[in-house]
């Protein structure tokens, strides 16, 4: 309440420079958040035109994660399971894999690529089955690094931490396995558990066993195959604008390089030779992740940092593949 007297000279210049002071600020916040959006807003498309990283990636990059173990109450309870156990990783929101409740209504199965146990079930395992064009192994062991890191334990981190990214954005997420079977399952299972789900989105994660020297990620995509049971030829197409914009965002995210032996820079592989593609009829991708045995890529996969960066490319590559 003014009681009417004439406020001295430095008090009268105090109200116009704080308003000029807070349009200022305004304007710098307004701005700032206009360039994270557009940087966050990236297709993932291959190579040429390939959209930086978010800021908010930028950010995670060095962040803390756990390390993928979960105790029985952390973790689905099989392969039809829609609980929320946490899983693995952190966050949500623009910037972790897409905003808050983006993939609402949508059906994203993941495939953790082999089994922790499967070494102990070998006759189970080395089983053959049908996978239209042949037959292959109902599974197999796996790599790992030469230290013993093996790809089974790989895979399922950072399944279990792109679990919780997908769901932070509202996703319902569906395993294969989440080390709760004795082996496998087999490949022909594989499939059809994101077939019965109708799934939007079905990734397998793996960890190559190439040479030294050889290093990069990879994306594998279906090839037309129509022998019975077999018949790829509606996901051809899905398939490959997945694998691309999941390429795409791996690489942002990552800041792996495409694989320097398989796909001729592109990061991209076709196959006809896969039962969990072969048998698949929802879009589906297998991604390599990069080459267990070479020392440098055995760093980043051994590394709980970089699996959280790769669950986070993964995520925001299925986002975009969902979303646009």
């Amino acid at each position: 309440m003014s009681n009417g007297s004439t406020p001295p000279p430095h008090r009268r210049l105090r109200g116009p420079l704080l308003a000029v002071l807070a349009a200022v600020v305004a304007a710098g916040l307004g701005g700032g958040w206009l360039v994270w959006r557009s940087s966050g807003d990236g297709a993932g498309l291959p190579w040429a035109g390939q959209p930086a990283p978010s800021r908010s990636s930028e950010h995670q990059a060095g962040g803390t994660a756990g390390d993928g173990n979960q105790g029985p109450g952390g973790k689905d309870s099989g392969p039809g399971s829609t609980g929320h156990g946490s899983g693995s990783g952190s966050g949500s929101g623009p910037g972790k894999g897409g905003p808050r409740g983006s993939l609402k209504g949508k059906v994203v199965v993941i495939d953790p690529g082999h089994n922790p146990h499967n070494g102990e079930h070998g006759r189970d395992i080395a089983r053959q089955v049908d996978i239209g064009n042949g037959h292959k192994e109902c599974d197999t062991t796996g790599t790992s690094t030469n230290d013993g890191y093996a790809e089974a334990s790989f895979t399922l981190d950072v399944a279990r931490r792109a679990r919780t990214l997908l769901r932070d954005a509202g996703a319902k997420v569906v395993f294969t396995q989440d080390g709760d079977r004795p082996y496998g399952p087999c490949v022909d299972e594989r499939a059809g558990i994101g077939n019965k789900q109708h799934a939007d989105a079905a990734l397998s994660i793996h960890a190559d066993g190439s040479d030294a020297g050889n290093r990069g990620f990879h994306v594998i995509l279906p090839a037309r195959v129509t022998a019975r049971p077999a018949a790829t030829a509606p996901i051809v197409a899905p398939s490959r604008k997945l694998g691309e914009r999941l390429a795409g965002r791996f690489r942002a995210v990552t800041g792996s390089a495409p694989s320097n032996y398989i796909g001729h820079g592109t990061g991209l592989d076709v196959r006809s030779d896969l039962g969990g593609l072969n048998l698949s009829t929802v879009p589906k991708v297998f991604i390599e992740c990069g080459n267990m045995r070479d020392p440098e890529d055995a760093a980043q996969l051994t590394d709980a940092k970089w699996r959280q960066k790769a669950a986070r490319g993964i995520t925001e590559g299925i986002t975009d593949f969902l979303t646009h």
